[in-house]
């Protein structure tokens, strides 16, 4: 172990202010007495099927898809967002999101015979989300507790109302969340479950003629069912214990790739969103009544100026001369944001608060329409270090390349002491092709906060063939990490020519699964040792 990091060191750190220290006196308490460890190693970029770690790391499949939960349900495909929600005698609750399925695996199909509603049903179960029970047996491995009463699915099926006034696009419900990307966790317990590319189920409409453009739709399920487009694209809260859900008008509708949740002294809550697509928007919503995600003002970044802007029909006379209400501009969101002055961003995915800081860190994955392949990962600090500020001045935190040893940041965790981790999310697509082959597969990678290799990026773990890491999240003891793979084997072109088999090698097909993460380097890292 290294030296302790004194005060002075650490205040330096927090930069102008120490507003860090009255968000999260515990976490800053815990940096300023916790050993800096020794030089961590990290692994190379690595082509191979499994899940390789650094020395030190010990990875174990926790679930994966097609996998019984209970008597009724299985776990669902393509698992991403993780929400650990701790319960007591080594028990917790774990939270999956399914963002979508490759029909080669989940219906069989792929443009080799006709498609079928039947086919189409399969689809939607296996999207949504899933909730388990979890127990850490005596060795401090995490199990799911089967057929437990706790478990259960939020499916493309299932009936969500909207909680509005007003209906959107003809009725109160919406049939199913699909496109489950990120998310987030209230601090009532609550889960919120992010529809991101909610046009490649169906469609998106023509705002000029007003038809579905199914160009939109990679697959197509309009062509058997005849749910409106604007029906997706929202923030879902999901209670757990009962399993109802609501879809948040108020939140705004579009890509969403998470839903972070700052809660302030007074109870109201704020909620950083970015809207995962070349050239959209950064958001958030902030409430006006505590415990509130309907009633507040929403807001968009122009990072010219450093202004939050109101999205607020009743204020504004831009949005006045184009939409005919509020609702309206809630469902078309992206163009009323560019209306009021929203920068366009490099595809802001993951959004996590720093707990020392306070700043807002944002993934900016990529843009090739303005020959950013490699991504950065913004920061925003907030004036006075506070979330329900107005202004705000924006920083580079990170910004990747061959140098950096990273491409395409993606999902966010901060562990006990601070440090960062992150993953990469090159498409499949452009995996091991230029400017990406230096960097193999995806990946998870770490910033360390203090020590010799501060804000140094090294990597952790490599993903499977054609998959990418998502949803890192640590267990309340800290010394799990849960990871999501997702995808393996995505670019297969049919089930003859199998381009992974994880997990379960041989010749079988892939099934995405999340994996728990422990061992010694986990603790150093953080100190627990």
């Amino acid at each position: 172990m290294g030296s302790q990091i004194n005060r002075r060191t650490f205040l330096d750190f927090l930069g102008k202010g120490t507003a860090g220290l009255v968000i999260s006196s515990r976490m800053a308490e815990r940096l300023l007495i916790v050993p800096v460890a020794e030089e961590i190693v990290g692994i190379a970029p690595s082509g191979k099927d499994t899940v390789v770690l650094a020395k030190g790391l010990k990875s174990k499949l926790l679930v994966s898809w097609g996998e019984a939960i209970s008597s009724k349900d299985t776990f669902g495909f393509n698992n991403d967002y993780i929400a650990f929600l701790p319960g007591s005698n080594d028990e917790a609750l774990l939270w999956v999101n399914h963002e979508y399925v490759d029909p080669l695996f989940v219906s069989n199909y792929r443009g080799l015979k006709e498609r079928t509603l039947e086919m189409i049903i399969t689809e939607q179960y296996n999207v949504g989300g899933t909730l388990i029970k979890i127990r850490k047996n005596k060795k401090g491995h995490w199990n799911m507790v089967a057929d437990d009463p706790m478990n259960k699915r939020i499916t493309g099926t299932t009936k969500i109302p909207f909680n509005w006034d007003e209906p959107i696009a003809g009725s109160d419900h919406a049939i199913g969340t699909l496109a489950n990307c990120s998310g987030g966790v209230t601090p009532w317990g609550s889960i919120l479950t992010c529809e991101e590319n909610y046009d490649m189920f169906y469609g998106e409409r023509n705002l000029k003629t007003g038809e579905v453009n199914t160009n939109e739709s990679s697959l197509g399920w309009q062509e058997f069912l005849n749910y409106p487009p604007e029906h997706y694209g929202w923030v879902v809260e999901v209670e757990p214990n009962s399993g109802k859900a609501q879809k948040h008008v108020a939140l705004g509708r579009f890509a969403h790739e998470c839903a972070t949740v700052a809660e302030l002294e007074d109870g109201r809550v704020v909620v950083y969103m970015g809207d995962d697509k070349a050239n959209q928007c950064l958001y958030k919503f902030v409430g006006s009544v505590p415990a509130s995600l309907s009633e507040g003002t929403l807001y968009v970044a122009n990072l010219g100026t450093g202004n939050w802007i109101p999205i607020d029909w009743e204020t504004s006379e831009v949005l006045q001369k184009k939409f005919s209400n509020q609702t309206e501009v809630l469902i078309r969101l992206r163009q009323a944001a560019r209306y009021l002055g929203g920068t366009p961003l490099d595809r802001p995915e993951d959004i996590e608060i720093d707990p020392v800081s306070g700043h807002i860190l944002v993934a900016l994955t990529n843009n090739t329409s303005v020959k950013n392949y490699f991504g950065s990962i913004l920061q925003i600090n907030e004036e006075d270090g506070k979330h329900d500020a107005l202004t705000f001045r924006p920083d580079a935190f990170l910004t990747g390349g061959e140098e950096t040893g990273f491409a395409c940041p993606d999902n966010m965790a901060f562990d006990a002491i601070g440090n960062l981790w992150f993953t990469s999310d090159v498409s499949t697509t452009s995996m091991h092709r230029d400017p990406y082959k230096a960097f193999k597969n995806n990946a998870l990678f770490l910033v360390m906060r203090e020590g010799s290799q501060a804000g140094q990026v090294l990597q952790m773990a490599s993903a499977p063939v054609g998959a990418e890491f998502t949803g890192p999240q640590f267990s309340d003891d800290w010394k799990t990490l849960f990871l999501s793979v997702q995808h393996p084997g995505e670019d297969s072109l049919q089930l003859s020519e199998l381009t992974s088999h994880w997990p379960d090698g041989g010749v079988s097909i892939p099934r995405p699964g999340v994996i728990t993460i422990s061992g010694p380097l986990l603790d150093e890292i953080q100190g627990l040792v």
